[in-house]
């Protein structure tokens, strides 16, 4: 079936306005109900992961190339835009052209009994991204971002994430009651616990929580965990980057995992 897309010229046309909102403000999506995806790579994991999708919109030139237009398969309608209007909304220094605009699933809830990680007030767009990568590869369902984190949707976060985003639960702006849904033991990270990581049983499912990066853990929340444990680090440095602390820790729980 040819598509025959939408035409527009004018920067103050609402979908273009809708756009450069979702672009300029990270978390502009909790209040427009829409995230935008943009780049081909992004584009792609929705269809791979059979993400709805409510609009594609396509620059020109981009439009033109029989491998980016293909993407149009995936979106119930389409819009194409001048080069110069594209690039008035994109977030990448080199714009493919192309992204999609994806329903925010306002009402999800904290699933329990699954592999989880909580994020306590993260702040770093990159962090929070290769933090959902991590967790994606190494077979965790579940994110659950409290209050003060990052927004999880954000354009930046997304293009940290390549994509792990489609292969997981999220769940944004929980408070500390909602874990209790999680039903499964919290497990947290200090350097003055004396238990160290690859040399303790760790429970399986559990939740792992990372915190703040400055700050640390919430120490409420570090109280709830049913355990805590340390990285050695015979470097000699005060801490790791949240980041590849979160890919240590949930490497060890798959490495400890029961077999299927």
């Amino acid at each position: 079936m040819t598509i025959q897309p939408l035409q527009i010229t004018s920067r103050d046309n609402p979908l273009l306005l809708k756009l450069r909102k979702l672009a300029q403000d990270p978390a502009a999506y909790r209040k427009l109900g829409e995230i935008w995806v943009e780049g081909d790579h992004l584009c792609a994991a929705c269809l791979t992961r059979n993400v709805p999708v409510r609009q594609g919109v396509f620059s020109q030139s981009a439009w033109e190339q029989p491998a980016l237009r293909a993407l149009a398969r995936g979106a119930p309608r389409v819009a194409v835009v001048p080069d110069a209007l594209f690039k008035a909304f994109s977030g990448l220094e080199s714009p493919t052209g192309c992204g999609y605009l994806l329903p925010l699933d306002e009402g999800a809830a904290v699933l329990p009994g699954v592999a989880t990680v909580v994020l306590d007030r993260l702040q770093d767009a990159g962090n929070a991204g290769s933090v959902l990568r991590s967790a994606a590869a190494l077979g965790v369902r579940q994110i659950v971002a409290l209050k003060g984190t990052v927004a999880l949707w954000s354009p930046k976060v997304l293009r940290a994430g390549m994509g792990a985003h489609f292969g997981l639960h999220l769940v944004e702006q929980a408070t500390l009651a909602d874990l209790d849904r999680l039903g499964v033991p919290l497990v947290g990270t200090s350097s003055h616990t004396p238990a160290e990581l690859h040399q303790t049983a760790l429970p399986s499912p559990c939740a792992w929580v990372l915190g703040h990066e400055g700050q640390g853990i919430e120490a409420e929340l570090l109280a709830r965990c049913a355990l805590t444990v340390r990285i050695p680090q015979p470097g000699g440095e005060e801490s790791l980057n949240v980041a590849a602390a979160a890919a240590i820790c949930l490497y060890e729980s798959l490495r400890q995992r029961p077999a299927a």
